[in-house]
């Protein structure tokens, strides 16, 4: 029996590092490691690439979110407690904020605070946070939205709260760009006028939408001369109506030569639209605003009844924000919605069991609405709802990423939804459950919606699905005129472009390795971002993939051990580092983000705990560490 036992162990462990060394391993034709340690990309015929999509997140992800100091608790008071938390938040609010622009956090301490309004963090530098978001009122902050006035509310409203677009110019910083051509996926360009700007500066980058420009790309690909189509109704998209809007800061002038923080998503061509730069005005936005560790539940009478409140957390007219640790249940429309926002990353949130009818505008259960980028959506769950993980946002959206995040019972497809939203990424998504009986099987789109809704049309371009499993269900990527869609690495029951399953007939687009086990980099942002980080490249002498040993597991003690695991570990340089533990049987049962560490050596605590704060038994675990595609792993043994 000690033998058996000991087989079963070690055969666990070759399972571990199966996991860890990437057996089997492969890498895109058009995005891999060169033998300097670089990635390395590969433009089609036409200039198209896949863009750097690293920029998504809160900070550019170039600093973790920050931990800020409580200045003012609060508990539960009988009956509408709209006014006492704006009373605390307005109480913060006036605090002076710190070198870092930070006011401090507000604490809600746990129980049911019940609601019949809308709670605003309408000023920079606060932090609204509770202390947990699961069901049990004695240990977690669960807000009770109330009621139906006004009519289909939203809960929580971060930010200036107001759909501007970023239209507001400072006046006379106009200048044309002159570029014939910038390809997507550039960070530089030449202007007219380079004297109106600084290093520094937060500019609009306008790309109008001109007859020509509509003619390139077949009018948005509406097929309104389809026989299904509505006359009148379903059209061609028209001239002035979907312009391409970047917001962006200067990091570098060299004469007339802009270089700026994050990446175009798609090709400006000159003959197609003159576009051109402007300074923001930053007109009433706000910034360093953070939500965490909250439950907003919504009251309703179940089913598809509408009547009460309609979106959970709304991020409007916002930047370098976060919601983290929330769950929210029984929407109408969306449990998260950005809108005229920038730098946001809503990380380990549950957008739960919407209540509605099922049918246009909603169940979007994250959803990136107009006027929304860099946007990083990581480690999140959706069940129940119609369109996931989407952008709603049109040709204003861009650089939407939704990392490692899990989806239940989807009436319909995570996609791209309407009008040219640029540079989404689908980065290892995973449908928990395949397609609902009676529903179309597709799951994940990159594609043309043609007349759909309000004629959509083209719904993403320049965007990619990576390392993505819809289940058994369909994955549809297309290629837009002047662009292209990817799909690499994805596992489905059918991964095309091809009509059927696709609703509208189109060019497929770049599929590659699809149902094929092994892709490397299993993630394409965190690659990205550790390459951005990491100038030197990644290593690479003997053209294995493999990354450098930028993490080092020291020491587990004691082990076995009772009550407390301590381990130490080290890391070469400031890194993003998760710890995964899984039990004897390979299942995963705690995990832990602790985002960007510092370089050198960090001490961590185990408690013989699950992620649900639960005890675990005795027997044999596997602490596993990792940096992007590198972990390291180690075995202990916990005896109670």
């Amino acid at each position: 029996m000690k033998h058996f036992a000991f087989f079963l162990t070690l055969g666990f462990v070759f399972f571990i590092n199966a996991i860890v060394q990437g057996q089997e391993t492969w890498q895109s034709k058009i995005v891999f490691y060169n033998d300097d340690g670089h990635l390395q990309y590969v433009r089609d015929s036409l200039g198209n690439v896949i863009p750097d999509f690293s920029y998504a997140g809160y900070k550019n992800s170039d600093e973790p979110i920050p931990d800020v100091p409580v200045v003012l608790s609060i508990e539960p008071v009988q009956g509408d407690n709209t006014a006492h938390i704006q009373a605390a938040i307005d109480s913060v609010a006036a605090m002076a904020p710190d070198s870092n622009g930070f006011r401090g956090a507000l604490l809600l301490k746990a129980g049911i605070y019940p609601i019949w309004g809308t709670i605003y963090v309408d000023e920079s530098g606060i932090v609204l946070r509770g202390e947990g978001d699961d069901a049990d009122s004695t240990q977690n902050t669960i807000i009770v939205a109330k009621g139906n006035s006004p009519k289909q509310r939203t809960v929580l409203v971060a930010g200036g709260n107001d759909e501007t677009k970023w239209r507001d110019m400072v006046p006379g910083t106009k200048s044309y760009i002159t570029d014939d051509t910038v390809l997507v996926g550039s960070r530089t360009f030449h202007v007219q006028k380079p004297s109106y700007y600084h290093v520094g500066d937060n500019i609009i980058i306008f790309h109008p939408c001109t007859d020509e420009w509509l003619q390139a790309i077949d009018y948005g690909g509406t097929h309104s001369n389809d026989p299904d189509a509505e006359p009148g109704v379903d059209v061609p998209w028209e001239v002035g109506s979907q312009p391409i809007v970047y917001n962006r800061y200067i990091k570098k002038i060299e004469g007339d030569e802009i270089t700026i923080d994050a990446p175009l998503y798609n090709h400006f061509i000159k003959a197609q639209a003159k576009s051109y730069v402007y300074k923001y005005l930053r007109h009433k936005l706000k910034t360093n605003i953070g939500i965490e560790n909250l439950r907003i539940d919504i009251e309703t009478v179940g089913g598809t009844n509408e009547n009460h409140a309609w979106n959970g957390i709304d991020l409007f007219l916002i930047e370098d924000a976060w919601v983290r640790n929330c769950t929210v249940l029984h929407f109408g429309e969306s449990g998260f919605r950005t809108h005229t926002a920038t730098r946001v990353t809503i990380e380990n949130c549950k957008a739960l069991d919407p209540v509605s009818k099922i049918t246009g505008g909603r169940r979007y259960n994250f959803e990136a609405y107009t006027a929304s980028q860099q946007i990083l959506v990581k480690e999140c769950l959706a069940t129940n709802g119609r369109h996931h993980y989407m952008s709603n946002g049109t040709s204003w959206a861009s650089d939407i990423v939704f990392l490692n995040c899990k989806s239940s019972g989807a009436y319909a497809s995570s996609e791209g939804h309407r009008r040219w939203s640029q540079g989404l990424l689908y980065d290892n998504h995973k449908e928990l459950d395949g397609p609902r009986p009676g529903y179309n099987p597709r799951l994940l789109g990159l594609y043309c919606r043609g007349y759909y809704g309000t004629s959509h049309g083209w719904a993403a371009v320049h965007s990619v699905a990576w390392n993505c499993d819809v289940a058994q269900g369909d994955l549809i990527v297309q290629k837009p005129p002047t662009a292209q869609n990817y799909a690499i690495g994805c596992k489905g029951k059918r991964i095309t472009g091809k009509k059927p399953p696709a609703s509208f007939d189109e060019p497929e687009g770049y599929i590659e390795g699809s149902n094929k086990d092994g892709l490397y980099p299993q993630s394409l942002f965190l690659a990205q971002l550790t390459e951005r980080h990491n100038a030197t490249g990644i290593r690479n002498d003997n053209r294995k993939m493999a990354l450098p040993k930028t993490i080092r597991l020291v020491r587990a003690y004691p082990n076995p051990f009772n009550q407390q695991l301590t381990f130490r570990f080290d890391i070469s340089s400031s890194e993003r580092v998760q710890l995964r533990i899984f039990d004897i049987a390979g299942r995963l049962i705690y995990t832990r983000n602790f985002g960007l560490l510092s370089g050198g050596s960090h001490v961590y605590h185990w408690g013989g705990k699950d992620s649900s704060g639960l005890d675990v038994g005795s027997g044999i675990y596997f602490l596993q560490l990792s940096v992007a595609a590198q972990k390291e792993t180690v075995r202990v043994l916990l005896i109670k």
